[in-house]
């Protein structure tokens, strides 16, 4: 394969871990929890515009879905984050280094179970944000223990709404994702992923090929055959906006920059 056909694949590999579409199906082992959590922020990702922050943005997998005049990333400062290379600024874990209501809107995408202190964690993205503005966040429910030792939390939708209204916001809709057979098939299809993953990529791949893309067919079966139950699901999603409301719950006066 030559270079630019690598690169090209590489890229292609990359959206279908990511924003997978029905090959993900075949070549993701993670398929109904990446897809659930693309399908439920692009319902949201519209509504974003003026200045962006995405609150641990990685490789900033969904940058080119966001309709946002300004798009700026924010990650936690570590020798992997900087070889990465996607952040626009770095943080120590403490105060973003942005000024206080400075963005329109914060995404914010699988990173509140590693934060040990959330309160202080919400209340950073409060003080960055516009008066109004947008919170688009999510954070796993039925999940493993990953990223450790830094996985500190799982949240009910109702701990998560309860802690952000605590933080000074307001929720505008809440979304659950796979409340339904794919949650026990994503659960289990990660499960014997971790167990059977090698050094070896062509293993790693013969085995996603011959077991666990048969597994995300069925999963995907099930979530037609089974009736849905919205008490067991993989992900929250919340859209939430800042209130004029402290992070102690006190009302206060909030003046535009």
């Amino acid at each position: 394969m030559s270079a630019p056909a690598q690169s090209r694949f590489r890229r292609w590999w990359w959206r279908q871990q990511f924003t997978p579409n029905a090959w993900g199906l075949v070549v993701n082992p993670y398929y109904f929890a990446r897809r659930g959590l693309y399908r439920g922020l692009a319902e949201f990702f519209p509504g974003l515009h003026g200045r962006v922050l995405d609150v641990g943005c990685g490789r900033k997998p969904y940058r080119h879905l966001v309709p946002a005049a300004d798009y700026v990333g924010l990650e936690l400062d570590s020798p992997a984050a900087r070889e990465l290379g996607a952040a626009d600024l770095y943080y120590s874990g403490g105060s973003f280094p942005v000024p206080d209501a400075s963005f329109d809107a914060v995404i914010c995408s699988q990173v509140l179970e590693h934060v040990f202190t959330p309160q202080e964690f919400l209340a950073e993205i409060h003080r960055v944000l516009r008066p109004g503005g947008g919170l688009l966040l999510t954070t796993p429910f039925a999940w493993d223990e990953h990223s450790q030792p830094y996985d500190f939390g799982r949240y009910s939708s109702f701990g998560l709404a309860h802690i952000l209204q605590q933080a000074g916001f307001e929720l505008v809709a809440q979304r659950k994702t796979c409340a339904d057979g794919r949650t026990l098939v994503q659960l289990g299809t990660g499960y014997l992923y971790k167990i059977l993953r090698s050094r070896h990529r062509p293993l790693n791949l013969l085995v996603q090929l011959l077991l666990l893309a048969p597994l995300n067919v069925i999963g995907g079966v099930l979530a037609w055959v089974l009736p849905s139950n919205p008490d067991l699901f993989l992900d929250n999603i919340v859209l939430a906006r800042k209130t004029s409301a402290s992070v102690d719950g006190t009302a206060r006066q909030e003046k535009s920059p």
